[in-house]
């Protein structure tokens, strides 16, 4: 498995990255893909809107389940990866294949800073899947 340093992670297995002051990138952790397996379609029709920590942001749809996507900070959602999106490029293998690139979901405003603290470090993420 793969615990990359850098990137805070969630209870509910989603990564974020943090960018550009309060511009993260959201995807679902190496651990998560793969107890999902491979993903067939991902689901995100929040784009545009404030969304709360905690609350359900998309689905993501592998052969035998689906499972929802939480936002790991509140904020605005600003854009979906469009190579995961069915309009568009419409691979969720990239998930599978690039979980913490490629794979990302989406990018969001980060509207409350201090919920940062919330989050897990690497470490603290990965003895929780161990």
């Amino acid at each position: 498995m793969n615990f990359p340093p850098e990137l805070k992670y969630t209870q509910e297995h989603e990564w974020v990255r943090i960018e550009e002051g309060n511009i993260a990138y959201i995807g679902i952790t190496d651990f998560a893909q793969s107890e999902l397996g491979e993903l067939v379609y991902v689901e995100v029709e929040t784009v545009g809107e404030d969304i709360d920590i905690g609350e359900v942001f998309g689905t993501v749809e592998a052969v035998k389940t689906t499972s929802d996507l939480f936002m790991p900070l509140s904020g605005k959602i600003l854009a979906f990866n469009p190579n995961l999106d069915e309009n568009e490029g419409d691979d969720p293998t990239l998930i599978n294949s690039d979980p913490y690139g490629e794979g990302w979901i989406i990018k969001m405003e980060i509207s409350d800073p201090e919920e940062v603290g919330t989050l897990l470090g690497a470490e603290a993420y990965e003895k929780l899947v161990a």
